[in-house]
């Protein structure tokens, strides 16, 4: 773990004496594409002391693992999907170059948005940790709340990203520092917080176990070919080729597999589909091909694998300049995408093992990064308000509001929404 706060090393402070609900609330946004999101920001809130309350601000509350007491998740609509309500003639003014998806004419946006400010000035939140929302980080900031920003690598250098990065309180990156881009600024990583593992189950078997409990040869090699849970699916006809190319090997594959009609599939090929147990096949293979999702890479690294690391198509770029930087680190072999003749994957799989370094790999997984990240987090937070004298709630009450409030033609909106769940 890294971080960047000076700050003793005994933060957070004691809060065992402190009833739950009396410190001051931090929000959550945590977008609902795939799980990783929402599996990261349950590790985060549940290393936070007990008495620290956390509200989740996602579309969806059935994506999350269990949570411990005192968090709550708020529904709020999704903010790029349609409902249809929107206003299609609104969609020709493009948005601003400082927002990723602002279009006009969208009721649901406006409702999202009025949740999460109508809580800002209701809870008086201590902290906004938004993963991931350009517009949502900017939105924290115009509110003065203070914002951590979860960083993912990427090509994020535009006026969107460096708004959200330039206006947060703190970077928060789910990632060893080793792995960081060379094209971020000492500005921006001055800032950062580090921590390599974090929302990963890193906890695997030993290979033995795992190959008893996937039920394969104790014998045969086995390579592993891993399909992400955020895209389409892997492609089938260039693993007939691999399986084909490499016969000593079992090749498996886990997670979607798109058909090709074309494809000629050997009898050491076999498809799993999706499986509860991921672990226990990375823990029993000799080789992984996988693309780099979250989750994917800290369980790969964290099981030291020979590995080649074949990204796929994200907004930004993001599993592209993942992989960069894990090659960089020498932890994966890096291939822009599967080969598609035989030769190619046999250099691959002679590359993947000869340039294998398990110690690097194991380095880039931090021992508790979840509870380093909170840590991390009470640490900033305890700087931001230094000059309040408290963390509790009712320390410093808001002005006294203004005599009369205009009508929100939004709360009809709010108050029609589906329940809180707890």
């Amino acid at each position: 773990m890294k971080d960047n706060l000076d700050t003793p090393d005994d933060l957070p402070c004691d809060v065992s004496g402190v009833r739950p609900g009396d410190l001051r609330p931090i929000g959550y946004f945590v977008h609902h594409q795939g799980r990783g999101h929402a599996v990261r920001a349950a590790a985060i809130v549940n290393a936070l002391p007990p008495a620290r309350p956390v509200t989740l601000f996602c579309a969806r509350d059935d994506i999350f693992p269990e949570l411990r007491g005192n968090v709550r998740i708020q529904r709020i609509p999704s903010l790029f999907e349609r409902r249809g309500d929107e206003v299609p003639s609104a969609d020709s003014i493009a948005p601003p170059e400082t927002m990723h998806c602002a279009p006009l004419g969208w009721p649901a946006i406006r409702q999202a948005m009025a949740t999460i400010t109508g809580w800002f000035h209701s809870a008086d939140p201590a902290l906004m940790i938004v993963d991931v929302s350009a517009e949502v980080a900017q939105l924290a900031r115009l509110c003065s709340v203070p914002g951590v920003v979860v960083v993912q690598h990427g090509d994020r250098g535009d006026p969107g990203h460096r708004a959200a990065y330039a206006g947060a309180s703190g970077l928060l990156c789910p990632f060893h520092a080793d792995l960081a881009q060379p094209d971020w600024p000492q500005a921006m990583r001055a800032r950062m917080g580090n921590f390599g593992g974090l929302g990963v189950d890193t906890g695997l078997p030993d290979r033995a176990t795992a190959r008893a409990r996937i039920g394969v040869d104790t014998q045969r090699p086995v390579a592993l070919v891993i399909s992400g849970g955020g895209g389409n699916g892997i492609s089938q006809a260039p693993l007939g080729v691999a399986a084909r190319s490499v016969p000593d090997y079992d090749w498996i594959t886990i997670g979607e597999v798109q058909r090709d009609w074309h494809a000629t599939e050997p009898a050491n090929l076999s498809h799993r589909g999706w499986v509860d147990n991921a672990p226990d096949y990375i823990a029993a293979a000799d080789l992984v091909v996988a693309s780099t999702g979250n989750t994917t890479c800290g369980q790969v690294l964290a099981a030291g694998k020979p590995w080649i690391a074949v990204p796929e198509w994200r907004y930004f770029d993001e599993q592209v300049e993942k992989a960069k930087a894990i090659a960089r680190a020498g932890a994966c072999t890096h291939l822009p995408h599967l080969p598609s003749s035989a030769h190619r994957w046999v250099e691959a799989v002679e590359s993947a093992q000869r340039d294998h370094r398990p110690d690097l790999q194991r380095a880039l997984i931090d021992a508790s990064p979840a509870q380093d990240a909170a840590r991390w987090i009470e640490a900033l937070i305890a700087r931001i308000w230094a000059d309040r004298g408290a963390d509790l709630l009712g320390a410093a009450p808001d002005p006294t509001p203004p005599e009369t409030t205009p009508t929100d033609p939004i709360q009809p909106e709010i108050a029609s929404q589906e329940p809180t769940h707890a």
